[in-house]
């Protein structure tokens, strides 16, 4: 949906694809055109490069856009679509290839002058071999994924008992995940700030930072929470990240959007963590603080237009996004399944909605859990707060588990509210935070989203055996409970 209205605000036809699974997602009834390419299964329809070329070439498209997952960041996807005539709107095979794998992309790092988090540049080959780098390093460790990416493949490793069984989890995970089970040893850097500066790098060499996100507040290494700028960034710290981000990109001949990850410690020193080679889930928090649509200035790179690089990109105000995903935060945020039978979007002053669903959608285990991205704005970030709280309060997703009750309470959390977090802050913080009681304005919503259930059920309440009654308006609020995740 982001991608297609960037399209239609440029004077571009869009074509969506889509498998059996997603014929009657919103992408595809908005696009002018779209095409099946398979079954639900990914690797029969997303994952197959062959059936997304014939899709472009049925359609007549002349570029593609390769969106944010599957086959985003594969080489072997960029190259096949430039070797079909077609424009590939990101980087070359050759960036994507040389930040794709982790461990070359220290290596080239360290020899462009950004600094890196101490470990090893190659993978490790046995656990020997691990535990002498392990050794060299020093406990706490990291182990990762060379051709990793959103916590797959990762483990902390306190210590040299942990590390056998920790070795062959990660590589059991990495080779499940990507194909290739390779790690890697980064020391494990404790309590630093999770820091991504976004770059825009056209085809004439010029290459622009526009700024930091902060996206700390994570769990298991995926992002839950995400603002922009960060609380800890001063204007010379984003200077000299937005400067170590542009030699990252420098260094590899980039070519479009991207972003370059890093970690930042207590003592203010900064890391290369990775570098993402394609549009993050994240954005519009920079959009929205910078006045700009980063996927307009991807379609416009890929047309070859030039960037304003005399721009001076300075941050306005305050963002915060919130990752709407189908999890129950009360059932370790296992995925849900279900039909979304009501739906209530936040709207308002400085509040956007990014959404993938509407009422009817069906919510499957085939994909990932991500739904919608909610993201306020406001002068200050104490009223970008305010506003979260009330788009959140105003949010109803019925028919299916949401992380929402998480959010909330996040964002009324002093620790949070004060700017005071680090990326270990849903282990020592975020999981006790689910004890606490609701806030009063959910209580409207609860009420209002219970009402839709009741008449949803009206005439189809399911009837016990040997009863004439149907189920009681409890058990309608305890369902409507567990749609929420409340308690």
């Amino acid at each position: 949906m982001r991608v297609i209205r960037a399209c239609r605000d440029e004077g571009i036809s869009p074509v969506a694809v889509y498998s059996e699974a997603d014929q009657n997602s919103p992408h595809v009834q908005s696009a002018d055109r779209a095409v099946c390419i398979g079954p639900p299964a990914a690797s029969e329809s997303y994952l197959n490069i062959d059936r997304l070329l014939a899709a472009a070439t049925e359609a007549g498209a002349d570029s593609v856009h390769p969106g944010y997952g599957f086959l985003a960041e594969r080489p072997q996807f960029a190259e096949a679509v430039t070797g079909a005539g077609l424009t590939f709107v990101g980087p070359s095979a050759d960036a994507i290839r040389a930040m794709g794998e982790k461990t070359s992309a220290r290596q080239l790092m360290q020899e462009a002058g950004v600094p890196v988090v101490p470990g090893t540049v190659a993978p490790v080959t046995n656990l020997d071999e691990a535990s002498t780098m392990a050794r060299d390093v020093g406990y706490p460790i990291l182990l990762k994924a060379v051709a990793g990416g959103g916590g797959k493949g990762m483990r902390v490793v306190s210590s040299e008992q942990e590390l056998e069984s920790a070795l062959k989890q990660a590589h059991s995970e990495a080779l499940k995940a990507f194909g290739n089970g390779e790690v890697y040893i980064e020391k494990f850097v404790t309590g630093p700030r999770h820091i991504e500066i976004q770059i825009l790098a056209d085809q004439h060499g010029n290459v622009v930072h526009l700024g930091e996100r902060e996206c700390s507040v994570q769990r298991r290494h995926q992002k839950l929470i995400e603002e922009a700028p960060s609380t800890v960034v001063d204007a010379d710290r984003r200077r000299s990240m937005g400067e170590a981000a542009v030699k990252a990109a420098r260094a590899v001949n980039y070519v479009g959007a991207g972003t370059v990850e890093f970690l930042l410690d207590a003592r203010g020193m900064f890391y290369f963590l990775e570098m993402n080679t394609r549009i993050q889930v994240e954005h519009p928090v920079t959009e929205l603080v910078y006045g700009i649509d980063l996927v307009r200035e991807q379609l416009r790179i890929a047309r070859g237009e030039r960037l304003d690089e005399a721009m001076e990109w300075a941050p306005r105000g305050h963002a915060i996004e919130c990752r709407i995903t189908s999890e129950d935060p009360f059932n370790d945020f296992l995925p849900n399944t279900g039909t979304v039978t009501g739906l209530r979007v936040p709207a308002g002053p400085g509040v956007r909605w990014d959404g993938g669903i509407e009422v009817g959608s069906e919510v499957g285990l085939y994909y990932d859990s991500l739904l919608a991205k909610l993201i306020t704005w406001g002068a200050t970030r104490d009223i970008a707060l305010a506003r979260m709280r009330r788009a959140l309060a105003e949010l109803i997703v019925a028919g299916v588990a949401t992380c929402t009750s998480f959010h909330t309470r996040v964002l009324r959390e002093s620790g949070f509210r004060a700017g005071k977090y680090d990326v270990q802050y849903f282990d020592h913080v975020g999981k006790g935070l689910l004890d606490q009681p609701l806030p009063r304005e959910w209580l409207d919503r609860v009420a209002v989203a219970t009402a839709l259930i009741e008449e949803r059920s009206r005439g189809s309440l399911r009837v016990a055996s040997g009863s004439s009654k149907p189920d009681t308006a409890e058990s309608l609020w305890l369902r409507e409970g567990r749609f929420h995740g409340l308690r």
